[in-house]
């Protein structure tokens, strides 16, 4: 049987019994995290992390940086952004060798485990309790490739990693209403231009 990774969230939410723990959160970007973070800031202390190589060119990076910021700076309450670089050179060491692969393949779920591993490292760095992504927002993206990933890179450093689709319960459509709200940018390819091309 298929896992249910929303019911699994919503039980691991329950067993919190009201304690809001340390949550270190990847983001993909702002619209996205819209979303999740509403989810999520109820239940855990969030800090959000945008590490996200895979984007270019660089100044489209930083423009989904910015606007990430900028919902960061309009949403309730608190959630800080742990700070990090445009560290290109560490999907291209990979992806230029799967430049034929097609889009949401190997090559796709190479890069979902590069952004998942360096999260949990951090997080475990970190003193978090849990880390997540909001990657399974995306209906273009396979819950069950992301929460593998995400809870093998969690044994790996030794950080609970909390299962989730976040497109459940209209988390996708949630976004989209979150984006129009806040007038976010909504980009037309996933990051990479692999990806872009296949939107061209």
């Amino acid at each position: 049987m298929k896992p249910n990774y929303q019911a699994e969230m919503e039980a691991e939410i329950a067993r919190l019994s009201g304690r809001r723990p340390t949550l270190l959160l990847h983001s993909c970007c702002g619209p996205c995290s819209s979303a999740v973070l509403e989810r999520l800031t109820a239940h855990f202390a969030v800090t959000l992390l945008y590490y996200n190589p895979n984007i270019e060119p660089e100044a489209e990076y930083l423009h989904r940086l910015s606007e990430q910021k900028r919902l960061l700076s309009l949403l309730p309450g608190e959630v800080a952004l742990l700070p990090c670089g445009w560290d290109h050179a560490a999907f291209s060491a990979f992806a230029e060798g799967m430049a034929d692969a097609p889009e949401g393949g190997e090559r796709c779920l190479a890069c979902f485990a590069l952004r998942l591993n360096e999260t949990a490292r951090r997080a475990g760095e970190g003193g978090f309790e849990y880390f997540t992504t909001t990657l399974s927002v995306s209906p273009h993206k396979n819950a069950e490739n992301i929460n593998r990933i995400g809870l093998s890179a969690g044994e790996k450093y030794g950080v609970k990693y909390l299962t989730a689709d976040f497109k459940k319960k209209n988390g996708y459509l949630r976004s989209l209403q979150l984006s129009k709200e806040y007038g976010l940018y909504r980009q037309d390819y996933c990051g990479c231009l692999y990806s872009r091309r296949e939107t061209r």
